[in-house]
């Protein structure tokens, strides 16, 4: 019986779609009427370092969420017995910031800069200055002007400028808009009128005609929409871009694109005042929901929008687990080399839980895990590295340990200004994203680091992709003047179950002592960075 309901789910059309192109994943999730995943599908992919900048190119995009649908549709036909021709509706998220630009017909200018990308200080220095808004490397807004400051000639032929996933949702419908979360992190937004801040869009407009353009950059950007906001329907173009094998029907509802910020925002029920979430994972970042603005500008911190538009500061740090994944690698090449064959799943719970037999203090380890650039701690690259002195205690545990904690080390100094002199208050944390799949190691680890308590739902695994099909679903389920955080407080979050860690006194006092070796060895990084 549940077969054949679910089934007849399906035919009905009473599915949502969320699709998020992330960092090292792309994956498609398929959710019914109560919201609960009904099939996935995924397909993994690297960032490419091409010409001295971070990039991916725009066909392993159409591959990926090609592959990553088809995978999901087949399981849809092969637990349920029916074809998915027509998801109730659709929505597309993707990794925040970012350069893609556009001329008027469509032609791609330059390649794909990501959020990665660190070759911007001196643009979003000058932004910073000029429109009294911290404006990060990574932000679209710095790339754009950096090309300009460079003399780059496709500048003259910019019609379009859009995130990734901006992009993807262009294509699928015609529609040149973004939800604005995502917008947030192109240009500044006005909390008043949930639109690009006109004010500072006359100074950018001014540095433009400065450097001999014409064009005016609010012409350039997306239109700016709301969670729950119509944005526009798949076209047949649309729907074989998603299905080549034509089976998917265009005419699907679209809500507002949105990044992966918004998304986890939405996936851990972090959208009121007062919430905040943890998304870490190749990259990690902390959202605040703010109940008033921040004093002033800080470099470290983002002011950006959720998905609704209410304010929220983001501590974004580049790098979170690479050099955390490429130890555990060795370590298993290690143990297949003794004949110990461990899968993925068995091999990152046996060395995250070894961490937790660590000296609080990791033995006097300390691990700089720095793949690319940090702006939190104005690295201009990466150079990962292993800091000990010879009475350190080199062990397994100590050693897992020190790269947790390298993991959490860089957010850590940017949360402490929000919670320390601009008095931010959160009840709590929600985390989610690779690091916290090993349950109750990362999450009570990053309690303490942050001194705060953090929360892991049952539904952490399904991450930002859950989240875009979800803010889907509310496009076209929600009753007139349904909030979303009512949307998500009553109608899917209800009976989901949590685990909350608080603050351990041993532990926060050995991530401090941490704290103090990693700081110091910034200095070192620093060499490490000018000499390799």
């Amino acid at each position: 019986m549940e077969q054949e309901t679910t089934a007849q789910t399906v035919l009905d059309g009473r599915t949502a779609l969320g699709i998020e192109l992330g960092s090292t994943r792309i994956k498609a999730i398929l959710i019914g009427p109560d919201h609960a995943p009904l099939a996935s599908g995924a397909y993994s992919w690297e960032s490419r370092l091409e010409d001295g900048l971070w990039t991916y190119h725009l066909d392993d995009v159409w591959r990926g969420i090609q592959t990553a649908y088809a995978e999901m549709a087949a399981q849809v036909k092969e637990r349920y017995g029916v074809p998915l021709s027509r998801p109730g509706a659709l929505g597309v998220s993707a990794m925040m910031h970012g350069y893609l630009p556009f001329d008027r017909e469509g032609r791609q200018l330059a390649a794909f800069r990501t959020w990665r990308n660190t070759n911007t200080a001196q643009a979003a220095e000058e932004l910073t200055d000029c429109l009294g808004f911290n404006i990060p490397q990574r932000w679209s807004a710095a790339h754009l002007y950096q090309a300009v400051l460079n003399g780059e000639s496709h500048v003259g032929q910019l019609d379009f400028l859009t995130t990734l996933a901006g992009y993807v949702h262009w294509q699928l419908t015609g529609e040149k808009v973004l939800g604005v979360g995502d917008a947030s992190g192109m240009f500044p937004i006005d909390p008043e009128t949930g639109d690009y801040h006109q004010d500072m869009l006359d100074r950018f407009d001014g540095l433009l005609r400065a450097h001999g353009h014409s064009f005016t950059l609010g012409k350039v950007l997306p239109k700016v929409l709301p969670a729950g906001a119509a944005a526009g329907s798949l076209t047949a173009g649309g729907a074989r871009l998603l299905d080549p094998t034509g089976a998917l029907e265009p005419g699907v509802p679209l809500c507002p694109p949105e990044g992966d910020a918004g998304t986890g925002m939405v996936a851990t029920n972090s959208v009121a005042p007062r919430t905040g979430n943890v998304s870490a994972g190749t990259s990690v970042f902390a959202m605040a929901v703010l109940e008033r603005p921040l004093s002033r500008v800080y470099p470290e911190i983002d002011m950006v929008a959720t998905p609704a538009g209410a304010p929220a500061a983001m501590v974004h740090c580049n790098t979170c687990t690479p050099d955390l994944d490429a130890w555990v690698h060795v370590m298993g090449e290690a143990a297949a080399a003794a004949g110990a064959e461990l899968d993925t799943t068995a091999l990152y719970t046996l060395l995250y839980r070894e961490a937790l037999e660590g000296e609080p203090d990791c033995g006097g380890l300390i691990a700089c895990n720095y793949y690319s650039g940090e702006p939190v701690t104005g690295l201009s690259g990466g150079r990962p590295l292993l800091v000990r002195r010879p009475d350190s205690r080199l062990t397994l545990a100590n050693l897992m340990r020190a790269h947790l904690y390298a993991a959490m080390a860089t957010l850590k100094l940017g949360m402490d200004i929000l919670t320390g002199p601009e008095q931010v208050a959160l009840d709590r944390l929600t985390g989610h994203g690779g690091l916290f799949k090993v349950e109750g190691v990362a999450q009570r680890l990053m309690a303490s680091a942050l001194d705060v308590p953090v929360a892991v739902m049952d539904t952490a695994g399904e991450g930002g992709p859950w989240g875009m099909a979800l803010l889907a679903a509310y496009a076209v389920n929600r009753a007139p003047g349904e909030s979303l955080t009512d949307y998500l407080s009553r109608r899917v979050f209800s009976n989901v179950r949590e685990n909350c860690l608080s603050p351990n006194p041993k532990d926060r006092a050995g991530f401090a002592a941490f704290l103090d070796g990693y700081r110091a060895a910034l200095a070192v990084e620093r060499t490490a960075v000018n000499a390799l």
